[in-house]
């Protein structure tokens, strides 16, 4: 059991962090439904996912013909 602060914050059990690899600094997403809260680890993104599509847009047939020279 844990008891929320005055800011209305709440420490996770070390069982709960251990168990599902949380340290700090991690991201955690909130829900509910049917009367309860849910908590879950927020996915990481991939590090390069930010620069999708800036080098254009690429014909791949084309690439790999000019690759296979």
């Amino acid at each position: 059991m844990t008891t929320l602060t005055q800011k209305c914050q709440v420490t996770i059990p070390k069982q709960f962090r251990a168990a599902f690899g949380l340290k700090p600094g991690d991201e955690v997403e909130f829900g509910m439904g049917k009367g309860q809260i849910t908590i879950q680890k927020k996915a990481k993104s991939i590090p390069f996912e930010k620069w999708r599509g800036c080098l254009g847009n690429f014909d791949t047939d084309k690439l790999m013909e000019e690759l296979g020279r």
